[in-house]
Order: C-alpha cells, then structure tokens, then sequence
C-alpha cells in the first residue's frame, strides 16, 4: 500500500483514555483480518506503545505518525508467537 492511500485512510478504531484495553486489541485482530489495512488514533493525554499494539494484535505496524498508527495483516515474513532466531 503505498502513502497516498494510507494517508486516504480515515480512521476506524480510536484509543481513548482507558488506553489501550483487551477489547481494543480484539477489534484491532477483527478489523485487520476483515479489511487488511486498518488507521488507529488515540487522544493526546493517552500513552500507548505502538510496536506493542502492533505485536499484541498479530498485525504489521505499516506507519506511526503523531497519534496515528497504521496497522497491515501480518505478511508469511513470520509467524505469530513464533520467536525463534533462524
């Protein structure tokens, strides 16, 4: 996907100021599954990680740029949960 159209994106899940909960992370695993690229926001008086979100969710972290991150389904580069340095 190249920057025009993640810049087109709007975005379809918002982090408010419970951070980022269990259920956030499980409609990030729906979304990214159903729509393959997904725009994540969150307010500004909220700290998230965005590489653990990334990680959490089993999904490529395609773009952080200020509050807002872009979330990609993971590509056959590696499996989730698999750790090992080959």
């Amino acid at each position: 996907m190249d920057k025009a159209m993640i810049h087109h994106l709007k975005p379809t899940i918002w982090i408010g100021k419970r951070g980022c909960t269990e259920d956030i992370i499980d409609e990030i695993k729906r979304q990214v599954k159903d729509r393959k690229v997904i725009k994540v926001k969150w307010l500004r008086n909220t700290e998230i990680d965005p590489e653990a979100i990334a990680t959490a969710a089993g999904a490529d972290l395609v773009n952080v740029r200020g509050r807002t991150m872009v979330l990609a389904e993971r590509t056959g580069r590696r499996q989730q949960g698999d750790s090992r340095n080959i």
